[in-house]
């Protein structure tokens, strides 16, 4: 048993210095793999309804490509139009934000602690707008440099079609060839922990996604509607960060209610910034009532800090390539965790008789 477990042990090591070594290279390999791994059931309906694996795996490669061409066409050229003038605009929109708190809220702090307090709140705006640009640009460098140091973006949009389709091509192929190598005595076990496992990854993949689409075009079409400048930009920015749990409401919300006070303030537009918080308040409630108990539920398992813990630790070691894996990397510990303390809970350990308690002797009779 000891045996089995180290080499399980150092197996494990060897694949996370291969992962980490290779990082690079795998990236386009990676993305393929968890492409056609989210592509698989649609394959089994069609081979359902009569298609042969060959003829479904091309048909919905097809369809995914020209999905995604069809929308970076569409959206691409609009989101990169706002995102270079939101750009060039930030520093202006700063140090407007910056005089609007002075003249709204100046008497107040000239109250409290006198002329210093306002230069001091200046100063550390634009630090910390500074700083907040900064750690934004080094991360995107990080996933950058991370994700492309050997791969071009030429490349990767190549060889990941290439690779989902073949393994697409494979899969049911590949699933009983890896249940074949498993033990006869472990196969229930480890049948047991794949479906789960697959339960919480898809679960959560597919139903998060939903979930950053649905939001995503909620935000941009009513920031759009109201006025907002950037709102397009600003609603698909917050639809996609959703995948982080409460991070794209906040980033979202600051940036549109940012945008607002600069856009509608001077003016006394209390309307417009009210539609605005309106939209987050509103993109809020149906998404934690309505979207996400329907299509994520409860039962994928994976708490949101142990989520944005995986994202962030994976992200930092893998770039773009560990943003990729966390998920399912994330699900998969949790499911074997809650298997090992099950285990616990049902050994002869948790439930060793315990010693008898020695009674406490009786008081004595004065």
């Amino acid at each position: 048993m000891r045996g089995r477990a180290m080499i399980g042990v150092a197996g494990l090591v060897v694949a996370v210095v291969l992962l980490y070594l290779l990082r690079d290279v795998i990236l386009p390999f990676a993305a393929g793999l968890a492409l056609a791994y989210l592509l698989d059931p649609m394959a089994d309906r069609f081979e359902r309804l009569g298609l042969g694996r060959l003829a479904a795996s091309l048909l919905i490669l097809a369809l995914f490509v020209v999905a995604l061409g069809l929308t970076l066409l569409i959206v691409g050229p609009l989101v990169a139009k706002q995102a270079t003038a939101l750009v060039s605009t930030l520093p202006g929109m700063v140090s407007k934000l910056q005089g609007l708190v002075v003249e709204r809220a100046g008497p107040l702090l000239q109250r409290i602690g006198g002329a210093d307090i306002i230069n001091d709140l200046q100063s550390s705006m634009g630090t910390l707008v500074g700083q907040g640009g900064s750690w934004a640009l080094s991360v995107l460098g990080s996933l950058w440099t991370g994700s492309q140091t050997l791969l071009s973006i030429v490349s990767l949009l190549f060889i990941t079609p290439v690779v989902a389709f073949y393994i697409l091509l494979d899969w049911d192929r590949m699933i009983a060839k890896l249940d074949s190598w498993v033990p006869p005595r472990h196969r229930f076990v480890v049948r047991r922990l794949g479906r789960e496992m697959d339960g919480a990854i898809t679960g959560f993949l597919r139903g998060q996604t939903l979930v950053c689409l649905i939001l995503g075009t909620f935000y941009a079409v009513g920031l759009f509607a109201i006025g907002l400048n950037f709102g397009i930009l600003i609603g698909l920015v917050a639809g996609l960060l959703t995948f982080i749990p409460y991070v794209g409401t906040i980033v979202g919300f600051l940036l549109a209610v940012g945008v607002a006070l600069v856009q509608f303030w001077p003016d006394s537009d209390w309307l417009h910034i009210g539609l605005t918080v309106g939209v987050f308040a509103l993109g809020q409630f149906l998404e934690g009532n309505v979207i996400s108990p329907k299509l994520v539920g409860d039962s994928v398992g994976l708490h949101p800090v142990w989520l944005m813990f995986s994202l962030l630790a994976f992200g930092s070691l893998f770039g773009f390539l560990g943003l990729l894996i966390a998920v399912p990397v994330a699900a998969s510990i949790g499911v074997v965790v809650r298997y090992g303390i099950d285990r616990y809970l049902q050994s002869p350990l948790f439930h060793a008789d315990e010693p008898a308690l020695l009674s406490a002797p009786e008081p004595r009779e004065r």
